[in-house]
């Protein structure tokens, strides 16, 4: 189980469907391409790119009840993932989808 610096907790059904996203992200399919643009639209949509919704009609139904579940979390903590303890793992997905952005 991971916190934050505003202490907020991760429960273990977030972590383990961030887990389950962060691995699929890492790979190379299309359904990795979406699930990587979903995580990286809250590491940075700025920099990263947004999420179109339409996208996840692409994912398979397991994937997508994890994506739910992040977006709870996400949403429950204001807070980036980095503050969540997930930052070296979000800079794998950058490294894999978005290498003009690696540091």
């Amino acid at each position: 189980m991971t916190t934050s610096s505003h202490s907020v907790k991760v429960n273990p059904n977030e972590h383990e469907a961030m887990q389950r996203l962060l691995s699929i992200a890492q790979r190379d399919t299309g359904q990795s391409r979406r699930v990587a643009d979903f995580l990286l639209a809250w590491w940075n949509a700025g920099s990263c790119g947004g999420f179109d919704i339409t996208t996840a009609w692409g994912l398979d139904d397991t994937i997508i009840e994890d994506i739910i579940t992040v977006f709870g979390l996400a949403v429950r903590c204001n807070s980036y993932p980095d503050a969540l303890g997930y930052g070296d793992a979000f800079k794998l997905v950058i490294d894999a989808w978005r290498p003009e952005l690696k540091d």
